[in-house]
């Protein structure tokens, strides 16, 4: 879908395209690609913005700058939970031109329209209007990055009381959302880096520029914060799971000695052949009192030889 945005008192929808205007262009079809192409001439690599996997980055081609970044997005799997992860849109800048390409729904664009419309925005076009979506995607990493966090203490929370698996593969997955996030984060800043020199010759907002590279370093160092804090978590969950076992290995073990004892009495003495105790009344009572003595002996002896600490 092709539609046609203007900024004069925040961005607002137009019916057709006019100098300046942006073209935001949301899960195209061959016909959408096929019109831009004879319209504007815009080159085919427009298609690398269909590859979940495309990398941020910074090209060039007939007088086009290409800029593909990855910006974040959240889902709901099957079973309720929450899924995040990244996806690339592509911005393509050239003269009174401006189109962003985005193959995977997310939440950055429409919020960025919001937020103008909100601060009434007078102009945003070219330079700033890409270090504005640029901007709006960063921010939207520190938003996700906080809702992860909320979900990480909430996991934590249950996992005090009770060690489940479920919470465990909840936990490595966040893990997984956080590679994705400073991974995507990383290609960001390196694109912003190529930018910036870029930039140099180009009439632009400064200030816009500098918020821009703050608010990105400050997702990454967020992202990797609570990856790290993340990666420690699993490590105590570990110790934790290794000294529940410890101590099961060590109660087992305990058991194991103190039933042979009987075991060994048992057989010693029922073996088929003539011990003296075959017509004593006594002898099987016996027998059971030497082998509790000899457990409450041996239990004693465990316990003396601090085996259980």
């Amino acid at each position: 879908m092709i539609s046609y945005w203007k900024c004069k008192d925040g961005f607002s929808e137009i019916h057709q395209w006019k100098s300046g205007c942006w073209i935001k262009v949301t899960n195209p079809t061959a016909d959408d690609l096929a019109l831009l192409k004879e319209r504007f001439a815009v080159p085919d690599f427009t298609h690398d913005a269909m590859d979940i996997e495309e990398r941020p980055r910074v090209d060039h081609e007939d007088n086009w700058l290409l800029v593909f970044v990855r910006v974040p997005c959240k889902s709901i799997d099957e079973d309720g939970d929450t899924v995040f992860s990244t996806a690339p849109i592509a911005i393509l800048i050239r003269d009174d031109v401006f189109i962003t390409v985005a193959y995977y729904d997310n939440e950055v664009l429409d919020d960025f329209i919001r937020w103008s419309n909100q601060r009434r925005l007078n102009s945003c076009k070219g330079y700033d209007l890409l270090l504005s979506l640029m901007l709006s995607t960063s921010v939207w990493y520190l938003k996700y990055l906080k809702q992860m966090n909320g979900m990480m203490n909430a996991a934590e929370q249950r996992l005090e009381q009770k060690m489940d698996n479920d919470e465990l593969m909840r936990t490595m997955g966040m893990g997984k959302f956080l590679i994705y996030f400073i991974t995507s984060l990383k290609g960001n800043a390196t694109v912003l880096a190529r930018l910036k020199m870029r930039l140099r010759s180009q009439p632009h907002d400064e200030d816009l520029l500098e918020d821009v590279e703050i608010e990105t370093q400050q997702a990454l160092d967020t992202a990797s914060i609570y990856n790290d804090i993340l990666d420690r978590q699993q490590e105590a969950y570990s110790s934790v799971i290794g000294n529940n076992l410890n101590r099961i290995m060590k109660t087992l073990t305990v058991v194991t000695i103190l039933l042979m004892i009987p075991t060994v009495i048992a057989g010693y003495y029922g073996m088929n052949v003539p011990n003296g105790m075959e017509a004593w009344p006594w002898g099987y009572p016996l027998a059971v009192a030497i082998s509790i003595v000899l457990m409450i002996l041996c239990y004693i002896f465990i316990r003396h030889s601090k085996f259980f600490k």
